[in-house]
């Protein structure tokens, strides 16, 4: 059975950043090509109902273990393939900071992770951290719950004693420029419940969603200056 670090570190390999001036979907041909990685890996695993739709989708089953005439709903999890076009998401060099100290984490000879600018980092003493080398994005953001579901599923299938009804899988294009979900049909997916699995801390549910839209304004107009203000 995969580890969830070693898969997520493969993943994480695969550049899927996303693209807000393009008129296509999903905005980037990389993201499809992930798309069909990870449909694989869905199949690797043993899920059933593997598709990838025509807008980027990918959609898997985890069929129910529970008795034929168990009323249980049919819960779903998701999360995003695409990373940031803020920042460059090609080769990534990941590195495994092992039971971190507290302390400063230096990324590169330039750039360091450091708890006064991260206080959070305080919270993870003592565990494993997988970090940038400084030069790339990560993509943890999102490739972290892509991870964290591929794995649950694959625990789920090896071992038949854990009972759990119907389970639904999603992968989204586009999260990063606020499209991720434009074409993505509610119905179809067929969840009584679904969760997205994207940042957050250990034990943290958020029930409100972001979607990354944004506004951009062109103003045309005379500066109003201080120095005409006292004219």
């Amino acid at each position: 059975m995969s580890n969830v670090s070693d898969l997520f570190i493969k993943l994480i390999k695969y550049d899927t950043q996303s693209d807000s001036r393009s008129t296509t979907y999903p905005s980037t041909s990389k993201q499809v090509d992930f798309a069909h990685v990870l449909a694989e890996e869905c199949r690797r695993i043993g899920l059933s109902d593997v598709n990838v739709g025509e807008h980027g989708y990918v959609t898997a089953t985890l069929p129910s273990n529970l008795a034929e005439n168990t009323n249980t709903p049919t819960i779903g999890f998701l999360a995003h393939m695409d990373t940031s076009q803020d920042a460059a998401g090609n080769n990534v060099n990941p590195r495994i900071v092992k039971s971190y100290d507290g302390g400063n984490i230096p990324l590169n000879n330039k750039i360091s992770l450091t708890p006064a600018e991260f206080p959070s980092l305080k919270k993870y003493v003592g565990q494993d951290l997988i970090v940038t080398d400084g030069n790339t994005l990560l993509g943890a953001d999102n490739k972290a719950g892509i991870a964290e579901i591929l794995t649950a599923m694959e625990q789920l299938l090896s071992d038949p004693t854990i009972p759990h009804g119907k389970i639904r899988i999603a992968f989204t294009p586009d999260e990063e420029i606020g499209r991720g979900v434009d074409f993505f049909d509610v119905k179809a997916f067929g969840c009584e419940f679904a969760y997205t699995l994207d940042g957050g801390e250990i034990g943290e549910i958020v029930t409100e969603s972001f979607n990354a839209s944004q506004a951009k304004f062109t103003i045309t107009g005379k500066a109003f200056t201080q120095a005409r203000q006292k004219a």
